[in-house]
């Protein structure tokens, strides 16, 4: 008999919440601040009130034992008379709360009642709710007498109602289990290396463990994760597997792969988490909660709902959620949320699990054993990690918004107050930084005073806000709400990996709480779930990514072989260009030279790319006025999608003729397409891509030189190099793929770099001039590779 464990007022939530998807801000309490005021109501409690009593009951189904437990604020047995106290605490005013919440309140307090009416054989007993409204601790209590037998029909009706959905789960935990167990891998062999992948990611998941793994293009990095992770449910050793991406395009192979598994006989559901801007219905636009049909009665409609999508359908897509939230007139973004609990694979962008402002509670409130991450283009997170727990708030939009809030100025006197405090912390806190050179400083110390202030004035916004009418004021201050609230959250994660950076435009003040090194925050993310498999193409060199992304002792690594054969790519260095900056005027010339000599070896399509907009425009324009009679494309900063396929098609499309795209390095044109078999043949890249030398680069360099020793390379050199050999990727997409990567910088042939090569880069040549580069490449195009 397996025990399961189920939390009173998880029960209570899911099976008793009624009524719309409430439009009403959240509350600004903090649990420290929850707490407090619990702890503070409990001590003025008589000597017979017991705090913090935990309950419990439970009941057997179908060969298993349920226990439903939680822990009651507080039970008083003065005079004989059994009291339950429910202590809530919200900024909101008692009279504000809506029924629907009251009832899951009272609903919670109805099950302790049912436990110690059971326990103690009583006839009946008082339920008292004692709310707390912040933050000036008005306190109201309301009492209700529940007899045993309401209790105990109570207890039996919910329980009836939740047999049904574990019912449902049991026969979708058994259809997974034996599927997963039966499942074989879906292709007659596997690639090179794929075999030793797939091994080792069930290993880590068996082990609990942190897998890194640079897998180059082509190795089948989601077949090999994906499997072995599925294999793991058959033996029960996860039940949940969550793939995080950063791009479109790998959700749309994750969703691929699991079909292809799904024709082989796998069963199990998979959901695709998409955006609530770009899954919310047309007709929700600018539509206020209180008046959006999808919203109104959410709760009311939605168990149904959920019951009719998992009942049919197995792999549930952006498509599939809108199909049925309309049937149910249901809010497809929380929708989608609510089914996903009732899904195996959850495939989704990476700020589900990492970004504190967005992670979902449902999932990742405490550590559980049952999920496993796979993160896929994970060399993505490092930058994104450092955004996440990073925050920038400006001083500009105060003045409009006390211009606004002016118009009724006595109604609005409190927030106007808060805001003027706001604006005059700005500017005392930016007084340094406006007496330098550059009107800027960082610092170590976070601005306290400055962050109590912010505090003071989002509680009063808070409470402003949910006394006002839908307006354009209310939508200006919920905007500058919004990125308060953000800033004001960074503050608890603030320490010396943190810097203030404090920066004067004019009028404008800008102040930034920097995160220089978010890995301790990365490795309690990833500490949520039994393993993680975090893996790339490129993952080079694997130590710097293991440090950066979780910095933790006991991680593995894996580094897997090509499986493309090695004499079908060359990489040239081109020893003769100097790309370093105080040199670009002079580079142009033979980087012209050195593009047309790659493009002239063999007939072809050819991409080129460049570290800047400016260097790359000033070498594109030579090149013309040089080579008027060859086809170029270029990358703009204005593309919109139409744009950009238009640029794609142009390599696309077989043509039989030479033509040169001019890109960035990191931009959209270099990761994440493919441009298979003639599409592209040879990829040239200006310069070792160094970001530009920058305030928060050079923070991010003097704090690793502290902590290691190794400040440019983390800085400067590592991210740049990785932008590099993603660029060197488009070039060899398939086993049948031929190409030519020519990196146009001496620099790549120092031992700093050669080092940090990938390792699937094994034929590499240099060139010290045009002519042996020529001499190269027609070595390399006549050697079968024609």
């Amino acid at each position: 008999m397996t025990v399961h464990q189920i939390g009173i007022r998880e029960l209570v939530e899911f099976l008793l919440r009624t009524g719309d998807l409430s439009p009403v801000i959240s509350s600004e309490n903090t649990p420290q601040e929850g707490s407090r005021i619990h702890r503070k109501i409990q001590r003025s409690r008589p000597s017979t009130y017991t705090p913090e009593v935990a309950l419990k009951t439970s009941f057997d189904y179908q060969d298993d034992e349920y226990v439903i437990n939680g822990r009651a604020d507080g039970i008083d047995t003065q005079d004989d008379q059994i009291l339950i106290e429910e202590i809530k605490t919200s900024d909101l005013e008692y009279t504000a709360i809506p029924q629907a919440t009251l009832d899951l309140y009272w609903g919670q307090v109805k099950v302790y009642a049912y436990i110690v009416l059971q326990d103690q054989d009583l006839a009946s007993l008082t339920m008292q709710l004692t709310y707390v409204q912040t933050p000036d601790e008005i306190i109201t209590t309301k009492q209700q007498t529940i007899t045993k037998d309401e209790a105990n029909q109570f207890f039996a009706d919910l329980i009836t109602e939740y047999k049904e959905w574990l019912k449902l789960r049991r026969e979708l935990d058994e259809r997974r289990i034996s599927s997963a167990k039966q499942l074989k891998f879906p292709f007659a062999n596997y690639r090179p290396g794929q075999h030793q992948l797939a091994t080792n990611v069930y290993k880590a998941i068996m082990l609990e463990k942190h897998l890194f793994v640079e897998a180059p293009t082509g190795t089948g990095k989601t077949i090999s994760t994906l499997f072995p992770a599925i294999k793991s449910m058959g033996e029960e050793l996860i039940r949940r597997v969550f793939y995080f991406t950063a791009k479109q395009s790998t959700r749309h192979v994750a969703e691929n792969t699991i079909s292809i598994m799904s024709k082989k006989g796998l069963t199990l559901k998979s959901i695709t988490l998409t955006a609530k801007d770009k899954i919310t219905f047309p007709a929700e636009k600018d539509v206020v909660p209180e008046e959006n049909p999808y919203m109104v009665g959410y709760y009311d409609r939605v168990r149904p709902a959920i019951k009719d999508l998992i009942q049919n359908e197995n792999q549930i897509t952006k498509e599939t959620i809108q199909k049925y939230a309309e049937k149910h007139k249901v809010d497809p973004f929380e929708y989608s949320l609510d089914v996903s609990l009732f899904c195996d694979v959850i495939i989704c962008d990476y700020n589900y699990l990492f970004d504190p402002q967005v992670h979902l509670q449902r999932f990742f409130s405490v550590p559980d054993k049952d999920n496993c991450f796979l993160i896929d283009e994970v060399h993505n997170l490092v930058q994104r990690s450092r955004e996440m727990y990073s925050a920038t708030l400006e001083s500009t939009p105060i003045d409009p918004l006390i211009k606004r809030l002016s118009h009724k100025k006595a109604a609005n006197a409190k927030l106007i107050s808060k805001l003027k405090s706001l604006k005059r912390s700005f500017k005392r806190y930016s007084k340094d930084a406006a007496a330098t050179v550059d009107h800027q400083l960082a610092q170590l110390e976070p601005l306290t005073n400055f962050n109590s202030t912010l505090g003071d004035l989002i509680e009063i916004t808070h409470q402003w806000l949910a006394t006002q009418p839908p307006s354009d004021t209310v939508d200006a201050v919920v905007d500058y709400y919004f990125a308060c609230r953000s800033y004001y959250l960074m503050v608890q994660f603030y320490d010396e990996t943190y810097r203030t950076r404090i920066i004067v435009n004019g009028d404008r003040i800008i102040f930034r709480q920097f995160c220089l090194d978010p890995s301790e925050h990365l490795k309690e993310s990833l500490d949520l779930g039994r393993a993680a498999i975090l893996f790339s193409a490129t993952l080079s060199p694997i130590n710097y990514y293991q440090q950066v992304l979780g910095n933790e002792a006991e991680s593995l690594c894996m580094i897997s072989n090509s499986s493309f054969p090695q004499k079908n790519s060359q990489v040239i260095i081109a020893n003769n260009i100097n790309t370093l900056y105080a040199n670009r005027q002079n580079s142009i010339e033979p980087i012209c030279e050195t593009i047309f000599t790659m493009i002239s070896a063999k007939t072809g399509h050819y991409m080129v790319f460049f570290p800047s907009n400016t260097y790359m425009n000033l070498v594109l324009n030579r090149f013309v006025e040089r080579y008027p009679d060859v086809t170029v494309v270029n990358q703009r900063p204005d593309m919109d999608n139409a744009a950009r396929q238009e640029f794609l098609d142009e390599f696309r499309t077989p043509d039989g003729q030479t033509k040169v795209g001019f890109a960035l390095l990191g931009g959209i044109f270099s990761e994440g397409i493919d441009l298979k078999y003639d599409a592209l043949i040879g990829v040239g890249i200006v310069s070792v891509g160094l970001p530009g030398i920058n305030e928060e680069s050079d923070l991010i360099r003097d704090y690793f030189d502290q902590l290691n020793g190794q400040g440019f390379s983390f800085a400067y050199q590592l991210p740049g190099f990785n932008n590099v050999s993603q660029a060197a990727g488009r070039v060899i997409r398939t086993d049948d793929d031929k190409g030519v990567i020519v990196l146009m910088d001496r620099r790549f042939n120092q031992t700093r770099y050669r080092q940090i090569f990938p390792q699937n880069w094994q034929n590499i040549q240099v060139s010290n001039n045009d002519r042996q580069l020529n001499h190269l490449l027609g070595q390399f195009w006549k050697n079968g590779n024609v």
